[in-house]
């Protein structure tokens, strides 16, 4: 399908993993896409794997406001338009009780997973979607839906996340609509320890029998950003294998 043909799109966290498989499947869809991530090496070998012809990069820190301007007005300048901004990047640099958690660690991952996001949307709306419309799809998780253990400081951020996903939905309505993608464990980089070494016991807890893979989370941010989705805006689209079915984050 083509459903994105002529499109183009910003994905945030994009050299590897979930925001890598969805600027494939944008592409795929036949968006043109621009990437970002910190790694300028691992961002030139994403993009050669893309293909340069409908996508390109741009290195920073996604938290950082100058890299969020740069990167929009590339992406415009590059593709002459910005229909889709996914906001992939997320951080959790901290594991433990709440009552041990280190603050400033706390602080940074709110500071990258909820107004990082809110600074690419703004950064977004000003440069093109307030006079042309858009999409949103921001990247959240079920540990933003119910408490997990031990990474409790990063299901607050989602939860926040979703927040804002649903309060920005009603803001920038009808021109502008926003949604959130709400993936369980899914085999990347990021997700591993929170499976490896004990695969089985996890996947033993989903429903449908197996972790998820980044397509499944680039299948429903793609059909978010279609037009088949254009009736749909404010909701956390869960892709979690019946994980939360049953009580499970």
């Amino acid at each position: 399908m083509r459903r994105l043909e002529g499109r183009a799109a910003i994905v945030t966290g994009a050299s590897r993993g979930i925001g890598f498989a969805i600027a494939e499947r944008l592409i795929a869809e036949g968006a043109s896409v621009c990437i970002t991530a910190r790694n300028a090496e691992a961002l030139t070998q994403a993009v050669d794997k893309l293909g340069r012809e409908r996508a390109c990069a741009v290195a920073g820190r996604a938290d950082d406001a100058e890299h969020q301007r740069t990167t929009v007005r590339h992406a415009i300048e590059r593709f002459g338009r910005l229909d889709v901004l996914v906001n992939n990047t997320g951080i959790n640099p901290v594991v433990g009780p709440l009552v041990e958690a280190d603050l400033d660690a706390g602080r940074k991952i709110v500071g990258v997973n909820c107004f990082g996001t809110l600074a690419w949307v703004q950064a977004a709306y000003r440069a093109w979607m307030r006079e042309h419309g858009g999409v949103v799809v921001n990247v959240s998780s079920v540990a933003g839906l119910r408490p997990a253990r031990d990474i409790a400081l990063y299901g607050a951020s989602k939860a926040m996340l979703n927040y804002l996903t649903q309060s920005l939905a009603m803001e920038l309505a009808p021109a502008i609509r926003v949604n959130a993608v709400a993936p369980a464990v899914v085999r990347t980089r990021f997700g591993a320890p929170l499976f490896e070494g004990h695969e089985d016991e996890v996947t033993a807890t989903y429903p449908l029998g197996r972790l998820g893979e980044p397509e499944d989370i680039a299948a429903a941010v793609a059909y978010l950003a279609a037009d088949e989705s254009s009736w749909i805006t404010g909701q956390v689209v869960v892709a979690d294998g019946g994980l939360t079915l049953q009580g499970g984050v």
